[in-house]
């Protein structure tokens, strides 16, 4: 079995608030996050699958399905966009990083059987690299 991870990068801009909390209680919560404009992210997202060698190729995965997939479902629809005004699935959800890494993996499971046909390679887990310090991850083994 061989695990490959994939890395790409989309800038997108957001505001962490919620429609559940108070004013005070948003920046309190978000902090300098809750600023009514907005701020930016040169995010860093990375895809792992698990699979086996194929023995024709050596591959576990064909990465041009791969990237073709992740370029259709992630980067076109988040790429240079304000994820609270654009993103349909965030006008009710508040776009922290780790709802951010929930939205990606339902939009590559979504079509992820369409693009990979048999059982290979898995989506094992989607990895958002928001800053330096805040890095979420979501596995299917966690």
């Amino acid at each position: 079995m061989v695990r490959l991870t994939r890395r790409y990068r989309f800038a997108a801009s957001h505001r962490l608030h919620s429609n559940h909390l108070s004013e005070r209680e948003n920046r309190e919560m978000y902090g300098k996050c809750n600023y009514p404009y907005g701020h930016g992210h040169d995010y860093v997202l990375e895809v792992a699958v698990r699979g086996p060698r194929d023995a024709e190729s050596g591959l576990a995965v064909d990465q041009r399905i791969l990237d073709r997939l992740v370029s259709e479902e992630v980067l076109g629809p988040l790429d240079h966009k304000n994820l609270n005004l654009d993103v349909p699935a965030f006008q009710d959800v508040v776009p922290t990083a780790e709802n951010l890494a929930a939205e990606v993996r339902r939009r590559l499971g979504d079509r992820w059987r369409e693009a990979f046909a048999g059982p290979w390679p898995v989506l094992e887990s989607i990895r958002i690299f928001e800053t330096k310090r805040n890095i979420v991850e979501l596995s299917n083994t966690l």
